[in-house]
């Protein structure tokens, strides 16, 4: 038995000080990913120090249309939020989609922020896993990995990042504020997440004690319409095989703009901008997403069992395109599924 010591504070310069001071603490919020790491022996912090009474649970509404959410603030709080709703659905959906209705009762928009990979050879302490232990090699690349990641792996990793509300995020270029011991920072959610290159152990571009307080999304008028399609093994509470966050903006039948990243297909949330290259000044026809849907996914690298998510993020992408620009034909002109 391994003892850990519990601690509540009340505001942020406390939060960041108890946790700045020991290298084997972390902050707590809604538990949801970290207890559970906890009880496996993943996750061996000697402390946890709870932020949930920090005042960091507004839903506010930005100048210009633009929104700013808390750290704490409950998933299911800003997925039912109306300027979220209304502005951009592509985050409501993308949390009612990523867990079920108890998991978004407990866990904050920071914690989902700062959750760790679902692989389950990170997750199993007997597996070899440079992730959990730098060094150690990397189990899943030649053992059983159907759900791991084709795109932004590297020899050390190929462990597919979990979120869905990251990807709306990335998509839509939302900012990540933090506070640390140096003070405050505003990050790019796109450089947020990390690559894991040879440093897979390092999936967050924060330092210790710097603590998430909230994310501000900017103004975006087509966000208004953007969806979020999500493709799992089961309908009900899972992780994504892959999935699109998708904007788009169409002047007299040719976009003129759009936001896309994926999920369950990389190593963090990916922003699709390859395939936003080619789409914008293209027609926005079945057969420019599906040009768009093969410049993107041309530099996956399948490994053994998760070859096939390379056609089905092609599918994912299609699929969400057409459905957010309302192409009701669903097929090319040589009768193919998209």
């Amino acid at each position: 038995m391994r003892p850990v010591s519990y601690s509540r504070v009340a505001d942020v310069a406390t939060a960041i000080g108890t946790v700045t001071a020991d290298p084997g603490s972390t902050f707590l919020a809604g538990g949801t990913n970290e207890v559970d790491l906890q009880r496996i022996h993943v996750a061996r912090s000697r402390r946890l120090v709870d932020i949930n009474d920090l005042p960091l649970r507004q839903i506010e509404e930005l100048p210009g249309g633009g929104v700013r959410i808390g750290a704490v603030a409950r998933m299911s709080d800003v997925a039912q939020a109306l300027p979220v709703r209304r502005r951009f659905p592509v985050i409501s959906q993308a949390l009612l989609l990523g867990a079920s209705p108890q998991l978004r009762n407990m866990a904050s928009i920071g914690g989902n922020m700062m959750q760790r990979t679902r692989c389950g050879y990170f997750r199993d302490v007997a597996a070899a896993c440079n992730k959990r232990e730098p060094g150690t090699g990397c189990s899943a690349l030649t053992g059983v990995n159907r759900g791991h990641a084709v795109l932004g792996t590297s020899e050390h990793c190929i462990a597919t990042h979990p979120a869905d509300l990251a990807v709306a995020l990335v998509a839509l270029d939302a900012v990540v504020l933090t506070q640390g011991p140096a003070g405050h920072r505003q990050i790019l959610a796109d450089d947020f997440f990390l690559l894991p290159g040879d440093t897979p152990d390092r999936e967050h571009a924060i330092s210790h004690g710097e603590l998430v307080v909230a994310v501000e999304v900017p103004p975006l008028p087509m966000a208004s319409t953007s969806i979020y399609l999500k493709v799992r093994d089961r309908e009900s509470y899972e992780f994504a095989l892959a999935s699109a966050a998708v904007a788009v903006a169409i002047d007299a039948g040719v976009v003129t703009d759009v936001r896309l990243a994926l999920g369950g297909l990389a190593t963090k949330p990916w922003r699709a901008r390859q395939a936003e290259s080619v789409l914008v000044g293209a027609p926005a026809t079945i057969e420019s997403f599906r040009a768009a849907a093969d410049a993107e996914l041309a530099g996956a690298v399948p490994h053994g069992m998760n070859a096939y998510k390379i056609e089905l993020g092609r599918r994912t992408i299609v699929r969400a395109l057409s459905t957010v620009t309302g192409d009701a034909r669903m097929v090319s002109d040589d009768g193919n599924p998209p």
